[in-house]
């Protein structure tokens, strides 16, 4: 790759950026979807006692650890290239490497909170089994899709300011209609309200899938494992043609 050095150069920087002058570094990613857990925990375990899952905060917590990740990346992409205005203007190099840059510095913090959260869990449930083989297959097909939906979230902002405001506003009805503190079956059997929230919501299969071989110890549905993969090489190739058609002008709109 004859850019590399310029990309780990950018991730370098945008990880000392993200964590100049904390003394916990990347544990404070895990504030977030901690106090998230505590929030749906005391609402859907303890005051409105909805919570039929065992261990229900480990359940929690792996789907708010996916969703964070999936949230921050895509998020942060969005302005990127504005933020790097001076060198996309001054510099000839993919254009690419910048929200690719900021997707996986993401990463880096979701993989470390993961390595966190993965023994724990598998400890108290007692989940550990070949299943886990899958883990890196799932992870790479999120990584591909949130890179897919940045490079396109990315370059749209660049030309239409409003992108940015618009994915934050609709991230938020997002979040609650992702299988995060819930299992689909089991607050709906209508055949359709379920086929939205398990299908047509993009996220939910990563959630689904990482969660079984997290917290269920075994291995996602073969529809769910088709889905991820599909969909994150369309994401990544839907994203990335996105991109290279319309960054003949970036230079110019940032």
């Amino acid at each position: 790759m004859a850019y590399r050095y310029l990309f780990e150069q950018m991730v370098r920087r945008e990880l000392r950026q993200k964590y100049r002058g904390s003394a916990l570094g990347v544990l404070w990613y895990l504030i977030n979807p901690l106090v998230l857990m505590g929030a749906y925990y005391l609402m859907f375990g303890v005051i409105f006692d909805q919570a039929s899952e065992p261990d229900y905060p480990l359940f929690l917590l792996v789907g708010l650890v996916v969703w964070v990740f999936f949230n921050q990346a895509v998020v942060s992409a969005a302005p990127s290239l504005l933020d790097q205005g001076a060198l996309v203007r001054k510099a000839r190099f993919p254009r690419e490497i910048i929200p690719a840059s900021v997707v996986t510095v993401q990463l880096v913090t979701f993989l470390a909170l993961l390595a966190l959260l993965a023994p724990v869990t598998l400890a108290i449930r007692g989940t550990a089994d070949i299943a886990l083989l899958l883990l890196p297959l799932v992870l790479a097909c999120l990584f591909a899709f949130i890179l897919g939906v940045a490079l396109a979230v990315s370059i749209l902002h660049a030309y239409f300011r409003d992108v940015a405001p618009i994915l934050s506003a609709a991230l938020l009805p997002w979040f609650f209609v992702s299988p995060i503190f819930f299992r689909p079956e089991s607050i709906t059997e209508q055949a359709t309200a379920r086929f939205v929230l398990e299908w047509v919501n993009p996220v939910a299969p990563y959630i689904g899938a990482i969660r079984d071989v997290i917290y269920g110890g075994i291995a996602p549905g073969g529809a769910e494992l088709v889905y991820v993969v599909v969909v994150a090489a369309l994401a990544l190739l839907g994203g990335h043609a996105l991109f290279a058609r319309l960054q003949g002008e970036l230079a110019v709109v940032v």
